[in-house]
C-alpha cells in the first residue's frame, strides 16, 4: 500500500481528482431520480457507478485528495457512498453546469495548495482498466499539467464510427519528452454517421472522454482569459478563499452563468493539450450504451457473422444468471422469462417480466414505472422526464 502511495506522488505538487456527480441522468429514467440519480445505479461489476469512480480515483491520488461536488439534495448520499468527510463534499446551491462546478472546487484547492493539480472526473463514466487509467492520469499530471501549465484532456481512440460522442482533432506533437502527447486543434460536436465514419478513418480523431487534468492555478488564470462572465461571478470567491463561506458560494453561483467547462473555456483556450488513451471508456450515457458496454446483442451478432446456431435450451432467464445468454440479453434484475427473443436489456422489480418474439427492447420495472423502448430510441426518454415536469407529477421524476 505504502509503495502505491509514494508512486502517486514520486514528482510533481500535489495531485487531486474531483468527481462531478451533479447532473440528472434523466435518460436512465426511471431508475435515475432526483433523490437517487444515475451515479448511484449498481449497474456493472456490482459496483454502483460513483463507487467504481471512487476506486479509480484513489489509484493516482491519496484518499484524503479526493472531493465530490454535487447538489444539495444528494449531499447526504453522496457522503454515505463514498465516505468523504464533509469538507471534501462541495454541495452547490443551485445548479449551474460543470463550468461553475470545477471552478469552484479549483479556487478550494488552489486556496489550500497555490501549486496543486487536479484532475476532473465524472462520476457515471465506465472504464474497466483501471490502471491503464491510472498511469494516463499521472502522465497527463506529471509532463504536461505541472510541466508546460496546459489544460490537459482525455482522448480516447475511437474503435466506431460514433454519433453519440463529441470528438478532439489532434494536432502536432509539443517535441520530445512529451510521450504521446498531442496539442488539439479543435473541438467537434456529436457528428452525423459519415462525418464519424471519415474520423475513424482519418485517424487523427479521438473521441472525448471529458476527463480534464490541469493546475488549480492555470484554470482559473484560463477562465479569466477565456470565459470573463464566470470570472467575475467568482468574485465572492476570490474575497474569501480559504473556508466553506456558504455566502459567498451562494453570490457566485446566483452570478454565474449555465455552461459546460468545455464550451466556457476548453474550447476557447489556446493552452490545450490531450493525452490519447486505448483503454477502453464509456460515458454510459443511455440504456443503448449500457446495453452495449454489457454484451447485449454481442453473441446474436457473432453468430450471425459466423452462421453458427445456439446450443442446448434457449430463451429462459431467471434472476440467478447475469450474464448475456446465447441470443445476446442481458437480465440486471429481477425474475424473467424469455422465448424467441434477442439482444434486449432487462432490469426487472418484484414482478416477473415475460418476452415473447421480441428484439432489441430495454425493459425497465422500478416500483412505480415500467418502461418499454427500442434500445435505438433510449436517448429519448428524458421527453417522458420533461413531459412529467411539466404535468407536476414529481413523484415520477
Amino acid at each position: 500500500m505504502r509503495a502505491r502511495s509514494k508512486a502517486r506522488v514520486r514528482r510533481g505538487p500535489p495531485l487531486h481528482a474531483v468527481i462531478l456527480a451533479g447532473g440528472a441522468g434523466e435518460r436512465f429514467w426511471p431508475v435515475s431520480r432526483r433523490h437517487r440519480p444515475k451515479p448511484f445505479m449498481r449497474v456493472v461489476e456490482g459496483k454502483t457507478l460513483l463507487e467504481a469512480t471512487l476506486e479509480r480515483a484513489r489509484r493516482f491520488v491519496a484518499a484524503e485528495n479526493v472531493w465530490i461536488v454535487c447538489g444539495h439534495e444528494h449531499a447526504r448520499a453522496m457522503r454515505a457512498e463514498s465516505g468523504l468527510p464533509a469538507s471534501r463534499i462541495l454541495v452547490e446551491p443551485q445548479r449551474r453546469n460543470t463550468a461553475m462546478a470545477v471552478a469552484w472546487a479549483a479556487h478550494r484547492i488552489a486556496a489550500a495548495d497555490p501549486d496543486a493539480v487536479m484532475a476532473v472526473l465524472s462520476a457515471d463514466h465506465h472504464i474497466p482498466d483501471v490502471k491503464a487509467f491510472a498511469r494516463a492520469m499521472r502522465t497527463a499530471a506529471e509532463d504536461a499539467a505541472h510541466r508546460a501549465g496546459v489544460l490537459m484532456t482525455v482522448g480516447v481512440r475511437p474503435t466506431r464510427p460514433e454519433t453519440g460522442y463529441g470528438y478532439i482533432h489532434v494536432g502536432d506533437s509539443p517535441g520530445e519528452g512529451w510521450s504521446d502527447i498531442r496539442r488539439v486543434r479543435r473541438f467537434v460536436e456529436k457528428p452525423g454517421a459519415a462525418r464519424a465514419r471519415r474520423y475513424l478513418a482519418l485517424g487523427d480523431y479521438l473521441w472525448n472522454a471529458g476527463i480534464f487534468v490541469w493546475s488549480a492555478r492555470t484554470l482559473l488564470d484560463e477562465i479569466e482569459t477565456c470565459a470573463p462572465d464566470l470570472h467575475r461571478a467568482l468574485a465572492p470567491l476570490r474575497a474569501k478563499p480559504k473556508g466553506r463561506n456558504a455566502e459567498a458560494v451562494k453570490r457566485a453561483y446566483r452570478r454565474a452563468p449555465s455552461l459546460p467547462i468545455d464550451v466556457a473555456v476548453m474550447e476557447r483556450s489556446q493552452r490545450v493539450w490531450t493525452i490519447p488513451a486505448d483503454f477502453a471508456w464509456s460515458d454510459v450515457g443511455t440504456w443503448a450504451s449500457l446495453a452495449e458496454e454489457l454484451g447485449v446483442g454481442r453473441k446474436r451478432r457473432a453468430r450471425a457473422a459466423t452462421g453458427t446456431r445456439p446450443a442446448g435450451r434457449r430463451g429462459r432467464r431467471s434472476a440467478g444468471d447475469r450474464s448475456a445468454d446465447e441470443n445476446g440479453n442481458r437480465v440486471l434484475d429481477g425474475d424473467v422469462l424469455l422465448e424467441a427473443s434477442h439482444s434486449n436489456l432487462i432490469w426487472g422489480g418484484d414482478r416477473l417480466i415475460a418476452l415473447l418474439g421480441v428484439d432489441d427492447l430495454a425493459v425497465i420495472d422500478t416500483d412505480d414505472v415500467i418502461l418499454v423502448t427500442k434500445l435505438e430510441h433510449s436517448p429519448d426518454v428524458r421527453k417522458f422526464v420533461a413531459a412529467l415536469k411539466a404535468k407536476k407529477r414529481e413523484d415520477l421524476t
